[in-house]
């Protein structure tokens, strides 16, 4: 029986929607979650610096004895993942980024998908290329949503405001005919509703912190490192710890979760 815990990091907050989703998918593991607030937000660091930060985290989850790391962040996914699968070859290493491609993929084989993304994953065009590579008769418009992340930070969504700045992201004419939108960042799943809403339930909406979770429970299944019985609690730590962060972190998690600071950069 495998019993290690699996290890889960973003720049922030924003990844406890992983984080809740693996946990619900996977109820027998144990979660260690490392939330990097002294860097937030990567979407605004060069590619090298997000690699020195993930490298570092990555490090930080293995010395805790994880079995699995989970990148839940698609800035990071899109800079980080290749480097850490070559610096830890035999670590079984997911990103938010490739599952929900394959989802796209093997659910649609032509029309249009599209994404909303913070400005530094549109900016990587990461899901255009690896979609259109698997598909070339898939199209994909992006648009940039920079108002969401702190919106939903603030807990300001599910509200009219909300739903009228979602909307004008969603109103792109890109996005005329799409069969499907991509949720482009592990904030997103807390505005699902409201996405659907503006496209009256018509077009498929992705949430990829699902789509991880059930990507990692299959992974680990075929590695043969599920756990059937958790042995410990979930931990969880972030590297400048806030009273916000404490709050917000509930929006997320969608329950009270003891916040513990690491300063790994001290």
């Amino acid at each position: 029986m495998e019993t290690k815990p699996i290890g889960i990091f973003d720049s922030g907050v924003g990844g406890l929607t992983v984080a809740k989703a693996i946990a619900e998918a996977l109820p027998n593991e144990q979660i260690i979650y490392f939330g990097d607030t002294a860097h937030l937000p990567y979407g605004d660091k060069s590619k090298e610096s997000v690699r020195v930060y993930s490298k570092r985290i990555t490090g930080f989850l293995l010395a805790k004895g994880c079995k699995a790391i989970v990148i839940a962040c698609n800035t990071a996914s899109a800079h980080a993942y290749s480097d850490l699968k070559k610096f830890y070859p035999k670590v079984p290493i997911i990103n938010v980024v490739n599952p929900t491609v394959n989802y796209c993929c093997e659910k649609f084989d032509s029309g249009k998908i599209g994404v909303i993304a913070t400005k530094g994953t549109i900016k990587s065009r990461i899901y255009p290329r690896k979609i259109v590579k698997k598909n070339p008769n898939l199209e994909v418009p992006q648009a940039a949503a920079p108002l969401l992340v702190p919106m939903i930070e603030e807990g300001f969504f599910n509200n009219n405001i909300s739903q009228t700045i979602i909307n004008s992201y969603l109103s792109t004419k890109n996005f005329k005919n799409i069969r499907a939108l991509i949720l482009g960042c592990t904030h997103y799943p807390l505005i699902k509703e409201e996405v659907k809403n503006y496209f009256n339930g018509d077009v498929d909406v992705i949430d990829s912190a699902s789509v991880v979770a059930e990507f990692t429970k299959k992974l680990l299944k075929k590695e043969g490192l599920l756990s059937t019985k958790k042995k410990a609690p979930n931990l969880f730590y972030i590297s400048d710890y806030t009273e916000s962060f404490e709050e917000t972190s509930k929006l997320f998690f969608g329950e009270k979760i003891d916040l513990r600071e690491e300063r790994i950069w001290d």
